[in-house]
């Protein structure tokens, strides 16, 4: 398997013709060995346009399909001297893209598993401005506060107002809420402590677990 072939293709045939323009993330995506984060037995597989299941989790995990992945990094808007908070990191691959594009990375996992794949991946493969991190995804990680970009690396229903609160004036955060054909791409502003957003384009990712809406009490 060529994979320096196979990351050109997906570059030029999943991404490129989806409206992602952005050099560094073009540039990032053809940099960032894509087989080094999937399970072993998946490794031939690793540029399908495809989420790909994520081994050594004890929930459901993917790794997000390349196309929207890489529209959602280049909604962030991300520059060399940002610092970023990644919502759910996986094996770490996100990470890794987004170590070439930003300043530095926080990549909080929720299990642990995962979590130690991704440290060793990354310092093996020498992404050093990434640091891994466990705790609740829904938390965030607030030790680190306040942060230039966050993305949710995966489908949730509702975003909690306390990743909102890590943001630093004129922050954004980029996540797809809805599950599904139903789901969209958002982005959201926050300045003066104040919150905007403004919906971007549909897709359907696969979801993180947590990140759902209390459902009403009912009499």
């Amino acid at each position: 398997m060529n994979f320096e072939a196979a990351r050109i293709k997906m570059v030029d045939n999943q991404i490129r013709t989806t409206d992602v323009t952005s050099h560094s993330i073009l540039s990032a995506f053809l940099s960032v060995p894509r087989e080094e984060f999937v399970p072993a037995k998946m490794r031939d597989l690793a540029y399908i346009d495809a989420d790909i299941e994520l081994a050594g989790s004890a929930a459901r995990r993917y790794l997000m399909e390349p196309s929207p992945l890489a529209k959602l990094l280049q909604l962030a808007r991300i520059s060399k001297s940002d610092v970023v908070l990644e919502i759910g990191c996986g094996t770490g691959y996100a990470s890794a893209l987004l170590s070439l594009i930003a300043g530095s990375v926080v990549a909080l996992e929720s299990d642990e598993s995962l979590a130690a794949t991704a440290t060793e991946t990354l310092a093996r493969l020498g992404y050093d401005n990434v640091a891994v991190v466990t705790g609740d995804l829904e938390k965030g990680y607030a030790a680190e506060a306040p942060y230039d970009v966050i993305f949710i690396n995966g489908a949730v229903e509702t975003i909690p107002t306390a990743l909102f609160e890590q943001l630093r004036d004129g922050g954004r955060l980029v996540a797809v809420e809805g599950f599904g054909n139903a789901s969209h791409a958002k982005l959201y502003v926050r300045e003066s402590g104040r919150t905007s957003e403004r919906a971007a384009f549909n897709t359907a990712v696969k979801p993180l677990p947590g990140f759902r809406r209390e459902k009403p009490f009912v009499f």
